[in-house]
């Protein structure tokens, strides 16, 4: 059930992308080009199709092809880099809220729709509504799966190894890798919290892993690439290696926070808020050395490109 569980949604992530993209079409690219025309815009844009498309992934690889394609310029990417990273923590904030269990009415509603409707825009959109109906639905059917995992003694003492940040972050970044979706890791360990099987230091431990473990595909996604994509994906795995370097340092206190600010709520939560603190935090921080690491990049991977047409920004 864990396994089904999880294949459900990884399927619904990887199609609810793919249908969004296909419901945009071009105007996605569109977007990405115009909003992106200072940092601060950059970041908001990549935040809101990350929050629309529900992957921080494919909204970084589109990213890296665009500017591998001369639509972007790698300046412009930083940003939406960043804000990929922030709007990858929403869908970790609906897992918290436990709507799993209302899942089947919009799997019902958008299969109904999808195929019974004659307009291909409604058709797609009912889609995207059946898509969000089984991811959830998949969340729902991990949470079933691990119930008699409480009476697990040597699962139950596995989990506690978790607690040391170094080792539930190497399981999160190990899970990650295999699943390739940071945001399944996340919600694995927030279905372990809802369940009592995993505290909030050692949820928030393997959210740091998974950080680190969803730059593998965006990594793949450069190769036979340019020297301007490879750059921004080298940005993404630099900008989330400092700052879980930087989270592992100051764990303890990280934590600790998190459990002064969440009060009252669940474990779920608690790592949800982390998930979402973390992530703006890093950006935050990251902000005042965006000159510095660009130009950085620049003097490692200079452009062979001397086309007077491609696109530059003005500083």
């Amino acid at each position: 059930m864990m396994l089904g569980g999880l294949g459900l949604f990884l399927f619904a992530i990887s199609n609810l992308s793919d249908t969004l993209k296909g419901l945009m079409g071009d105007n996605a690219s569109k977007w990405l080009n115009y909003f992106t025309g200072n940092l601060f815009t950059a970041i908001i844009t990549g935040t809101m199709i990350t929050i629309i498309l529900d992957s921080s992934s494919a909204v970084i690889i589109m990213t890296i092809v665009l500017v591998n394609a001369r639509a972007l310029t790698f300046r412009q990417s930083l940003g939406i880099v960043m804000g990929a990273n922030i709007g990858t923590t929403f869908s970790s904030q609906l897992i918290a809220m436990d709507i799993g269990q209302y899942s089947p009415i919009p799997i019902f509603l958008g299969l109904i729709f999808s195929i019974f409707t004659k307009s291909e825009k409604i058709s797609q959109s009912a889609r995207v509504v059946l898509f969000f109906g089984i991811l959830f639905f998949g969340l729902y059917t991990m949470e079933r799966a691990v119930e008699p995992l409480r009476e697990h003694a040597d699962f139950l003492a596995w989990m506690t190894t978790l607690d040391n940040p170094f080792r539930g972050s190497a399981i999160g970044a190990l899970v990650t890798l295999i699943v390739q979706s940071s945001s399944a890791t996340v919600g694995m360990a927030i279905t372990l919290a809802k369940k009592g099987l995993i505290s909030a230091s050692g949820g928030i431990a393997v959210m740091l892993g998974a950080e680190l473990g969803t730059c593998s595909d965006t990594l793949l996604a450069t190769i036979r690439s340019d020297r301007q994509a490879i750059k921004t994906g080298i940005f993404h795995l630099s900008f989330n290696t400092i700052t879980i370097f930087i989270g592992l340092m100051l764990f303890p206190w990280f934590t600790s926070f998190i459990e002064q600010i969440s009060g009252n709520a669940g474990v779920e939560q608690k790592i949800a808020n982390a998930h979402m603190l973390f992530n703006t935090a890093g950006v935050i921080l990251f902000i005042p050395f965006i000159p510095f690491v660009e130009r950085l990049l620049n003097r490692m991977l200079p452009s062979k490109n001397t086309d007077p047409s491609f696109p530059v920004l003005p500083r």
